[in-house]
């Protein structure tokens, strides 16, 4: 986490607070200037659209409070608040999302971050954290925490024991996990593969009772977390992304 500051040996008692804005949606990230501003003892100082930005903002402007967008292309907001951490940047950071899940709130705070605030909060909401998180003090109570944390772990043994189920399927199997990672549809596997549409039905029944998922979207998304399946024009594909299984192109092979 920041380290605690001291607003009295940072700022004179008339300073404001300064704050970098990180959204992917500018429009949201300048409506989020526009009334931190109206905030008398609150600044903001600059507004950018992507995680790499948001680091090299706090490296070299130094806020004091950073707003980092916990969805971004490329560089999230949690890869964002390793980076500034790495950088040895000490301005404190809320991360901002829509889900507010347990999860990400631990992987804020593991990454460095005071906490998560949903993007819903009322404003005067925003400004309250802002201002603690210059203090130095919690955003959340230590059980919220602790909840999270457990929640964390669990996912983390989840996705151990889906990552060993992947590695169990056959090569045929993944083969039509990695044809329908490219959008094809069953007739154009069946006749990629060479096989009959009863059999690939078999094929991808088998998949998924081996990796204990419901749909097929869930199964190709295990593939890809997993590096066993690619998408067409996504080489390196996002965990957050995959995660929440919005993938291009797999909805035609559910």
């Amino acid at each position: 986490m920041a380290p605690t500051r001291s607003t009295s040996s940072t700022h004179a008692s008339t300073d404001p607070i300064t704050v970098v804005i990180a959204d992917d949606h500018r429009s949201f990230g300048e409506a989020l200037q526009i009334a931190l501003d109206k905030e008398r003892d609150l600044t903001v100082i600059e507004v950018v659209d992507d995680g790499a930005e948001a680091v090299r903002s706090a490296v070299d402007q130094e806020p004091d409070v950073v707003l980092l967008d916990l969805r971004m292309p490329g560089v999230d907001g949690i890869e964002a608040t390793r980076r500034m951490r790495d950088e040895g940047s000490r301005s404190a950071i809320i991360i901002l999302t829509g889900e507010g899940d347990d999860v990400s709130l631990a992987r804020a705070i593991q990454a460095g971050a005071r906490g998560c605030l949903q993007k819903t909060a009322p404003m005067v909401d925003l400004a309250d954290a802002v201002r603690r998180a210059y203090r130095g003090e919690p955003l959340h109570r230590p059980a919220e925490v602790n909840r999270a944390i457990k929640a964390m772990r669990e996912r983390s043994k989840q996705d151990q024991e889906l990552q060993r189920r992947v590695e169990r399927l056959t090569p045929r199997e993944l083969e039509i996990l990695q044809a329908m990672a490219e959008g094809l549809v069953p007739e154009e596997i069946s006749e990629r593969l060479g096989v009959s549409r009863h059999t690939l039905r078999t094929h991808t029944q088998n998949i998924l009772t081996k990796l204990g998922v419901h749909s097929k979207t869930d199964a190709v998304v295990a593939a890809i977390r997993f590096g066993k399946a690619t998408p067409p024009g996504l080489a390196v594909p996002g965990r957050d992304v995959l995660e929440a299984g919005h993938n291009g192109g797999l909805e035609h092979v559910v």
